[in-house]
């Protein structure tokens, strides 16, 4: 399979699938959030997996989801706890372009409402700090392009992922 998709990762608000799929419409691809996968396989919402299964197995089973997406010409957005799972990534790696959507700790706390209702992956007395220093060293490892996702204008970003991705795909 060649490399004809992007795969978009980030912290929770950072706007994966807001992004995603205006993305995903500027260049004609499909769009694909992995957490739908996820919950349509499992029968239940992330928070209720997670509350049920613990968060070590709701782990296994997004790295099996995302570990076995076949998809060409598409944008996939998977949950902002995929980097935990190199399978998963080194999937995404062998079928696409990885772009990390960077966003500061201080605007997602804006952007982000209730995190467990959201299916934020948090380990007991984990604050949102805590857990974006924790992934952002995977997410700058993993991406193969870093966006700004800050910026008042979605035009503008897009605009700014197009031209990267243009860089990168050649």
């Amino acid at each position: 399979m060649k490399k004809s998709n992007i795969i978009l990762i980030g912290m929770p608000g950072s706007g994966k699938s807001t992004l995603g799929v205006l993305l995903a419409r500027a260049m004609n691809y499909r769009f694909l959030d992995t957490d739908l996968l996820i919950q349509e396989r499992e029968g239940r919402l992330l928070h209720e997996i997670i509350a049920d299964e613990g968060m070590k197995r709701f782990l296994e089973i997004e790295g099996e989801v995302n570990a076995g997406i076949t998809a060409e010409r598409t944008v996939i957005a998977p949950g902002g706890s995929v980097i935990y799972s190199p399978n998963a990534m080194l999937h995404f790696a062998e079928i696409g372009t990885i772009v990390y959507l960077h966003v500061p700790v201080t605007e997602l706390e804006k952007r982000l409402g209730d995190l467990k209702r959201r299916g934020v992956v948090l380990k007991e007395g984990q604050t949102l700090e805590d857990l974006y220093e924790e992934r952002r060293p995977f997410y700058e490892r993993y991406a193969e392009v870093t966006v700004d996702v800050t910026k008042e204008d979605v035009g503008v970003i897009l605009e700014e992922m197009v031209n990267k991705l243009k860089k990168v795909k050649g």
